[in-house]
């Protein structure tokens, strides 16, 4: 067994990873309530997923030949002998889902949201972690053109909402099974002239996942793809007539896009409509430099062929897409928003002696079943220290509970602007304070 280094080895987080506390805690709830409801307003249903799924349903679904499997896949052997994977992605446990569970037999389509983390064994940087946070949105069971567009609506929706103002949509069509192979033709030829131009990655992408290779962030590739055959123009009719449709809902959302011809998401089980939401702001380097490279937030697209990937069956249609909740957290624009459990103290609940303490829980839930926030430190004796956490916490009411109050089940109100303070019955405390808050 592999021994840490030292005792400061053993009490970090794993590279790539990171606790959440307070605030950071507090704004990635926020966001996620935010988005779950704005959803459920568009008719979408909550899904939790298992964070462990069966190494196979990604080795199906993502593609063998993928960077994630190939490269970023938690991966581990049960004592079972089970070979099991921490998500990559959340879709294709939906996917499993949906059969598991019968959805197949319920009014469709089926629309679900889910959040929660993802993990890849990427290489950290600014914005990209190794356990990672998702909201995703999952349509499973239409072909229709307005499916794909609501789903870019909505999280478009929610980034705005979540106070982001510069972002835009990039686009395109990677067609279908009845068209993309033409395609993937051309693509293949193109590049095969251009092998000096591009990174080994590409040459191995050539051989297994030629659309992969519009997906290449290496700069010493870009200039071949910029001039590489694009998907839009091999579109067979009904894909360029469901595509024109998409467009044409995002223009009566308002919603403003870019056709981006090298746009083509990393996973196999895309096809026709992909998409991705990007904030337009400059984005700066961790050594300082400004680059005019767009961020991407959000993406995704329809994957109407991975239910028969991973059934063996006929084809599912489906359409879906995610936020990268962590990035969007980072920006400056976000409004920082809070969940609603989430409320300003307006009292400071302060006691005195042992016989105020085993009376405080008393205290405290006639406070909270009435709806009241507070904060408090029951671990502390001494008043004027509580007094001075009260006036830290700019709290407009303290409560104190001595031993005198203890025995009369009464309770000092203190105005912290004033010092004003009263003596309340206990039994009368919620309607006291509901009238002077």
């Amino acid at each position: 067994m592999k021994k840490t280094k030292n005792k400061e080895e053993l009490l970090k987080s794993p590279k790539g990873m990171r606790d959440l506390i307070g605030n950071d805690f507090f704004h990635l709830q926020g966001f996620m309530e935010k988005a779950a409801e704005i959803s459920m307003y568009y008719g979408f249903q909550p899904i939790e997923t298992t964070m462990l799924e069966k190494e196979e349903l990604f080795n199906r679904s993502v593609g063998e030949n993928s960077d994630i499997v190939t490269k970023e896949m938690y991966t581990i052997k049960t004592k079972g002998g089970d070979h099991l994977a921490l998500r990559p992605e959340t879709t294709a446990g939906v996917m499993r889902a949906y059969f598991e569970h019968g959805m197949q037999s319920w009014p469709q389509p089926v629309m679900l949201f889910n959040y929660g983390p993802v993990f890849r064994h990427d290489n950290p940087q600014k914005g990209r972690w190794r356990q990672f946070y998702q909201f995703n949105l999952e349509v499973i069971g239409t072909k229709k053109s307005v499916a794909d567009a609501m789903v870019i609506m909505i999280l478009y929706t929610i980034l705005k909402e979540a106070g982001l103002k510069d972002i835009s949509v990039q686009i395109n069509s990677i067609g279908d099974s009845d068209c993309r192979n033409s395609y993937r033709r051309e693509l293949v030829n193109y590049y095969k002239k251009h092998l000096k131009g591009i990174c080994a990655d590409c040459r191995e992408r050539l051989k297994t996942n030629p659309l992969r290779l519009l997906d290449c962030k290496n700069p010493h590739c870009q200039e071949v793809k910029q001039n590489a055959p694009e998907s839009v123009a091999y579109l067979c009719a009904p894909c360029k007539a469901h595509f024109k449709e998409v467009l044409e809902y995002l223009d009566s959302f308002g919603i403003s896009y870019e056709i981006n011809s090298n746009l083509v998401r990393g996973l196999d089980y895309y096809s026709r409509t992909v998409f991705e939401i990007v904030s337009n702001k400059k984005t700066v380097a961790e050594d300082g430099v400004e680059s005019n490279s767009t961020l991407s937030l959000a993406g995704g697209g329809r994957y109407d062929y991975l239910a028969k990937v991973l059934t063996g069956k006929k084809d599912v249609p489906a359409t879906g897409g995610a936020i990268g909740v962590d990035r969007v957290l980072m920006q400056e624009e976000y409004a920082k928003l809070t969940p609603r459990i989430v409320k300003k103290p307006k009292i400071f609940f302060i006691q005195l002696s042992q016989d105020a303490k085993q009376k405080s829980f008393e205290i405290i839930e006639i406070l909270r079943k009435a709806k009241v926030s507070i904060t408090q430190s029951l671990a502390k004796d001494s008043l004027s220290v509580q007094l001075a956490l009260a006036e830290k916490a700019g709290v407009p009411f303290a409560i104190i509970l001595g031993q005198k109050e203890a025995l009369e089940s009464t309770v000092i109100v203190r105005n912290m602007d004033n010092r004003s303070q009263y003596t309340v019955k206990i039994d009368k405390l919620a309607e006291y304070l509901k009238k002077n808050l």
